[in-house]
């Protein structure tokens, strides 16, 4: 079975940090590009940020670039968010999700979604 498993939400304080980790299972990442998407209370899923399965090309949502990393070490089968200077409207679900496809925040080439991990940022 292909899972994608998310930790590493919770609450935090405005201006603070967390880092979320996509870990794989049933599969390898190697061959993967991974996306970060969010779903914010009331709103659509919009994708965050992405990388290709060697790691290059790293691209970010306007909403996030300069605060967000993406990353990934295939040899954990993780791939990691670094989430600095958190803001109230960064609250919200955040899936990782992996594709073959050519665009890896395109939700039609998703291949396998996690579950999602709640980020609340908020005093």
């Amino acid at each position: 079975q292909l899972q994608l498993v998310e930790s590493g939400g919770g609450l935090v304080q405005p201006g603070g940090s967390l880092r979320l980790s996509c870990a794989a299972s049933g599969f390898t990442l190697d061959y993967y590009a991974i996306g970060w998407f969010r779903q914010a209370p009331g709103k659509e899923r919009e994708g965050v940020s992405c990388i290709t399965s060697s790691g290059g090309g790293p691209n970010y949502a306007d909403s996030v670039k300069g605060r967000f990393t993406i990353s990934r070490d295939n040899a954990k089968n993780t791939v990691y968010l670094q989430k600095n200077s958190l803001q109230p409207e960064d609250t919200a679900v955040y899936y990782c999700a992996a594709t073959r496809g050519p665009h890896c925040l395109d939700e039609r080439y998703i291949e396998v979604w996690g579950q999602g991990t709640l980020v609340t940022v908020s005093e």
